[in-house]
């Protein structure tokens, strides 16, 4: 299988095997040339660059994230990255001491350290369901998360796609049980965004925040925050304190050339299609779990087919230190996977995107083949 892109677009140093846009992206020289240009144009005349015309340049990049995301301009808020919209969500929420949060025990830091801050901060509870690895079964993710709410409950906040294991969640119909029970529904994209279709309002959140420098391959430190219409003014963030254009008087300026590349970026992709690249990334994730079978002591962490598999793919190995395992791969075979521990589990993630190609599993494949014979 080829990949998605002409090699020409990569900047990736020759013979360097990225199958880590789980962690971040790679920038296309489009990309790359138009945050460049972007820069050029704001050191040219930086107060057109930041106010006025500016301010409505951005708003295009808003716009264009919006249309990624199925919802209106007026919705989306660029940021930073996932978690500096998760801090946003946490901050500006009315929570406090005895309120409760429902998460998972499979949560990405940038999506859990902003509840836990109000844990310390105002008192409120946090009520973890666990998704361990195996699960494979969407109604059992459903059954506990019910399970888990109480009257107290007024969040539910979990992954699109889970960072540890590359389990999809069933999205819609845990923001669905949030709202029949009365809780805002929080989803952290950040795995999902630019790898698969989405559509907020299809899912049914009310906040959906996503980074730019994973699998939409934007710049590094941009990001999309989705708030819906329907909460008036139910979050109160200091970065929303002026209203939700960038360079405003509560958030300061923003990195704007990053955030006209992250517009290029989704042009990027939109061009590909989404469905296009999600095919093309199951499909990877199919050739690796196929060659990880014949290999020893390897046990994976999701479902490889189904509405729960993803473009993430986690295994262990047994009887292996995999953060050193990690480690030989990328100094001695210039391969790039990453090491998971979470809730007790470890194992190696490989995250393949539009970039990658079958050369590429079969160099992983081939150096874990070497290193555990």
């Amino acid at each position: 299988m080829r990949g998605l892109i002409p090699s020409s677009d990569l900047l990736l140093e020759p013979g360097i095997v990225h199958l880590q846009t789980g962690t971040l992206g790679l920038i296309p020289r489009p990309v790359f040339d138009a945050t460049v240009a972007a820069a050029r144009e704001v050191e040219r005349d930086p107060l057109v660059a930041a106010y006025g015309p500016g301010k409505a340049r951005l708003d295009g990049v808003r716009r264009k994230a919006a249309e990624l995301l199925g919802c209106q301009m007026e919705e989306i808020i660029l940021t930073g990255s996932t978690t500096s919209g998760m801090n946003m969500i946490a901050q500006g929420l009315r929570l406090s001491a005895g309120d409760r949060v429902v998460t998972t025990d499979q949560e990405h830091h940038g999506g859990e350290l902003c509840w836990r801050w109000l844990e310390r901060r105002r008192g409120i509870a946090i009520d973890t369901v666990a998704v361990p690895p195996g699960t494979a079964n969407p109604q059992s993710i459903v059954d506990a998360f019910a399970k888990a709410i109480t009257p107290a409950t007024k969040v539910i906040s979990f992954s699109h796609i889970l960072y540890s294991t590359g389990l999809r969640m069933p999205v819609a119909e845990l923001c669905a049980l949030a709202r029949a029970r009365g809780c805002l529904a929080v989803v952290d994209g950040a795995q999902a965004v630019g790898a698969i279709p989405v559509d907020v309002k299809a899912l049914g959140c009310h906040f959906y925040a996503a980074s730019g420098h994973k699998w939409l391959n934007g710049p590094k430190g941009t990001g999309l925050l989705f708030i819906s219409a329907e909460l008036g003014d139910t979050i109160d963030a200091m970065a929303l304190q002026s209203g939700r254009q960038a360079n405003s008087d509560a958030t300061g300026i923003n990195n704007i050339a990053g955030l006209h590349g992250l517009g290029a970026a989704i042009d990027y992709i939109q061009a590909i299609g989404l469905e296009r690249i999600e095919l093309h990334n199951l499909a990877l994730c199919a050739e690796l779990h196929d060659g990880l079978s014949r290999l020893p002591r390897v046990a994976f962490a999701a479902p490889d087919s189904g509405p729960l598999a993803s473009q993430l793919l986690t295994f262990s190995i047994s009887g292996v230190d995999v953060k050193k395992l990690r480690g030989i791969l990328a100094a001695k075979y210039h391969v790039h996977v990453r090491a998971v521990e979470q809730s007790g589990y470890t194992g190696l993630r490989a995250s393949p995107h539009l970039f990658n190609h079958s050369d590429d599993v079969r160099a992983l494949v081939q150096a874990l083949r070497q290193e555990l014979a």
